[in-house]
């Protein structure tokens, strides 16, 4: 099992603790805010007949007065569309509130607002190796939001430095899962060796060929990375991937050279084809049965037309092929 992949398996056995769950004792602001208006100006009436009539009472309740506005205007706090509030008492988890607007709750509650809005993270160029031990360069973009509050406050100190973390690492383990092109692994495993199971998944799945499976892949790693934080993937997809500098010409070169066999492979095919094509209606047409020789070379002839890259210079040959 490889450092990453022991990694994933460490996270996903966490415990897991707290769980969104709607909060108690939440109403709308608005009502709260009327309060507190009200027994301001109830502190202001309250001081001005202390004042007046040096009433030790009148003072009493506007002190008492000044403090309940102070209660119920500190426990208003306000929500926007696609943000949540977790709520604690004295460290206790007391629910989540995602209802957007001007809300109020018990004033010794502590809150913390966690936006549920999409966000991305553009994961840096990296180096690494792909299944066959060629260096390369990848990099990716990955799409998420909060989906669990209580996860992303409760479970990981700074979930969005989690998110980062954890897209290099799965990013790194699918590229060293898979060979940069198909025909490396091909050669890599060679025409009679056994080839193992890593390699035969290899030999269908490769990351320039095969980039819709292999961002699947990163999508499915990292949602089962980013459950313990509360954090789930829209998308994601790779925005580089190329040969690492140090590799980059050789490569270059052996994609080109593979290319021209590739294309001289299908000339020659397709010459084969021609000549055979002409030499049957040859016969089927006007009789004529070649000797083995002059098939010979006709065929040599007739090859060298059709498969060469320059203009064949036609030779007349006025004689007999026989002495």
């Amino acid at each position: 099992m490889t450092m990453q992949d022991h990694s994933a398996s460490g996270l996903s056995t966490i415990k897991v603790r707290v769980d969104d769950r709607p909060a108690i004792l939440v109403g709308s602001g608005y009502v709260a805010l009327l309060l507190a208006l009200f027994f301001l100006v109830l502190t202001v009436w309250c001081g001005y007949g202390a004042f007046m009539h040096a009433s030790t009472w009148s003072l009493l309740g506007a002190l008492l007065s000044l403090i309940v506005a102070i209660l119920f205007g500190s426990s208003i706090y306000s929500l926007q569309p696609n943000e949540s509030a977790v709520l604690t008492l004295f460290g206790a988890y007391a629910g989540t509130d995602s209802t957007p607007g001007l809300r109020a709750t018990v004033p010794l509650f502590k809150i913390a607002k966690v936006s549920q809005r999409v966000r991305y993270h553009e994961c840096g160029k990296l180096k690494v190796n792909d299944l066959i031990g060629n260096p390369i360069e990848i990099g990716a973009v990955v799409v998420w939001r909060v989906d669990n509050s209580a996860k992303a406050i409760f479970q990981i100190d700074d979930y969005a430095d989690f998110v980062g973390a954890q897209t290099e690492s799965a990013l790194r383990h699918i590229a060293g899962r898979h060979p940069y092109d198909f025909d490396e692994a091909v050669a890599h495993a060679g025409p009679d060796e056994a080839a193992s199971h890593d390699q035969v998944a290899a030999r269908t799945l490769s990351l320039r060929e095969s980039g819709d499976q292999v961002t699947n892949e990163l999508i499915v790693e990292l949602k089962e990375r980013l459950a313990v934080a509360g954090v789930t993937i829209n998308e994601a997809w790779i925005n580089h991937l190329a040969y690492a500098p140090e590799i980059a010409p050789v490569m270059l070169r052996r994609q080109q050279a593979s290319a021209v066999i590739a294309a001289r492979k299908l000339v020659v095919s397709g010459a084969v084809d021609i000549v055979k094509e002409a030499l049957d209606k040859l016969k089927e047409q006007t009789d004529i049965d070649l000797d083995p020789e002059r098939k010979a070379a006709m065929v040599s002839n007739l090859l060298v037309v059709l498969v060469s890259d320059k203009d064949a210079t036609p030779v007349v040959n006025t004689g007999t092929l026989y002495a």
